[in-house]
């Protein structure tokens, strides 16, 4: 237990005195970048992926049905 206990102080210690963390006005900008970012490129595998729906319905229904 003495051990873990360790591990904690000195994960704390290192965290506290040893990291760079960002500044918070840039880490939001940086979060406002990741979200835009996403949600375009949810929007372009959402359109991607009704193209191809639509053109292997198109498919089974004129080739293979016929």
């Amino acid at each position: 237990m003495a051990g873990f206990i360790n591990y904690v102080q000195e994960s704390y210690n290192e965290l506290k005195n040893h990291v760079t963390w960002t500044p918070l006005a840039e880490a939001q900008r940086l979060m406002v970048v990741v979200a835009v970012f996403s949600i375009i490129f949810s929007l372009a595998v959402w359109g991607v992926d009704s193209v191809f729906s639509k053109v292997i319905k198109l498919y089974f229904e004129n080739i293979v049905g016929a």
